[in-house]
């Protein structure tokens, strides 16, 4: 069985900033965030049971300092497989994956959670981040596609940055083999009415946005 197409989704600002010190530059974007676990839990058809009779999941991939930036309460990310990529972990890429609740399955690179999604029921497959996991993510074949909340306004200062600009030129088309799909595409993928642009939430400026691979 091949492992998902990765959905690398991430907020950043006009110039792909994502962090500061380690945390988010921006608070109180209570239906970004809405938004965020919508997309990541929802299965793209009526959902199924793998052959162990466990229901069908989607899973969010995350590297270890993501994993503790989420506060404990909310550990798992529910209704979705956490997996965490920590390079001090010893596990072996044979390792069976769990395929029953939410984990966290930890593993020490990115190929080895590509091995747990393909040996698990897995839907979808989301690269959350940081941004050294969203580096490695885009060096595969399996990146296909980019959920963006573009932060349009204030100018945050940031430290760190998502490794690939994604801006339109002239005629509509991206760059680096990246294109911005339409308003009724992210519509059609997402599952839902995405709202349409330019949202505002405590004085914090971001549109939704969905870019694909095309080479």
């Amino acid at each position: 069985m091949l492992p998902p197409e990765l959905t690398l989704i991430v907020a950043a600002t006009r110039t792909m900033g994502i962090g500061r010190s380690g945390t988010l530059p921006w608070t109180g974007l209570k239906k970004e965030m809405a938004y965020f676990a919508r997309v990541t839990k929802r299965l793209p058809q009526p959902p199924s049971t793998s052959s162990s009779g466990s229901l069908a999941l989607n899973a969010v991939i995350m590297g270890r300092k993501t994993w503790d930036s989420i506060p404990p309460k909310f550990q798992p990310l529910k209704g979705r497989l956490n997996i965490v990529i920590s390079r001090s972990h010893a596990g072996s890429e044979q390792e069976t994956a769990v395929t029953t609740g939410e984990g966290p399955i930890r593993v020490n690179s990115l190929d080895q959670a590509l091995v747990h999604l393909k040996a698990a029921s897995i839907s979808r497959a989301f690269v959350i981040g940081g941004a050294q996991i969203y580096e490695a993510a885009l060096e595969l074949k399996e990146a296909r596609r980019v959920l963006l909340t573009r932060v349009l306004s204030p100018d945050f200062e940031c430290d760190t940055f998502f490794p690939l600009g994604l801006q339109e030129d002239k005629v509509g088309q991206g760059s680096n083999g990246w294109v911005k799909r339409s308003k009724e595409e992210l519509d059609a993928w997402t599952g839902e009415t995405v709202p349409e642009g330019a949202q505002e939430e405590n004085g914090t400026k971001y549109e939704f946005e969905m870019w694909e691979r095309v080479d």
